[in-house]
């Protein structure tokens, strides 16, 4: 024996059947929060500055791996007979 029972309603209604709290104010004030400090952050950067500090780090590590790929190619070469 099956019993379906559909029922309409919106979260709304379902939290507070369920008794659930409603976290949408809490919700709220934390992404407001975030976005004055994450705004307050960016206005205190300058562009020039926010370049010198993450470009240099991201050239450095894509020469490191370009190095341990060319190592790696040419240990590989080197270690392969010349019949193959």
């Amino acid at each position: 024996m099956k019993i379906h029972i559909d029922i309409e309603c919106t979260p709304e209604e379902a939290r507070a059947f369920l008794g659930l709290p409603d976290v949408g104010p809490m919700q709220k004030a934390v992404m407001d929060e975030m976005q004055k400090r994450m705004m307050a952050s960016l206005a205190a950067m300058e562009p020039e500055q926010l370049f010198k500090t993450w470009l240099p780090a991201g050239i450095q590590g894509w020469e490191q791996m370009q190095k341990a790929f060319w190592s790696q190619m040419t240990k590989t070469a080197r270690d392969k007979p010349s019949g193959e």
